[in-house]
């Protein structure tokens, strides 16, 4: 299928809940009504320039630390920010945060590297803030439900 569409997901799941979102995300990507996306998922530190010139749109994930986000996350940006500047400007993207706080500067961080990028915001960043609530899962699934829908119908 040559009209198929990738969706990356570069996310870091360092522990069961956060690998939980991940596979939400994977989930509602992979929905049934969608028929011209295929959704990979790559840790953040696995995840490099190739894999970015390869995809529609990516889904990016992280937990926050330390007020920021995952230094996996960072590596990720660091490794692949230039080699795909002049590439994939315009690339539909989106992003949950995993905060325990209040993920504001994660949030920040991330949409400084992006705003550079000149990625394209399809969804305001979904941050999951405070203590482990299962509606997450469901939040994070939508999220991939949506980008995979969207790439699947042309509208990004």
């Amino acid at each position: 299928m040559s009209d198929t569409k990738t969706l990356l997901i570069v996310a870091h799941a360092p522990s069961p809940n956060t690998r939980k979102l991940v596979d939400a995300a994977l989930r509602g990507a992979g929905h049934d009504d969608i028929e011209n996306v295929r959704a990979i998922w790559k840790p953040s530190l696995e995840a490099g320039p190739d894999d970015v010139m390869a995809c529609d749109a990516i889904l990016l994930g992280t937990t926050e630390n330390l007020g920021y986000m995952s230094g996996a996350l960072k590596d990720f940006f660091d490794r692949t920010y230039y080699a795909v500047l002049e590439h994939k400007q315009g690339l539909p993207c989106a992003l949950y945060i995993r905060a325990g706080h209040d993920g504001t500067g994660t949030r920040r961080a991330i949409e400084s590297i992006v705003t550079g990028l000149r990625w394209n915001w399809v969804q305001p960043p979904l941050v999951c803030r405070g203590d482990w609530q299962d509606a997450f899962v469901n939040q994070v699934e939508e999220l991939g439900l949506y980008l995979a829908a969207g790439l699947d119908n042309g509208i990004f």
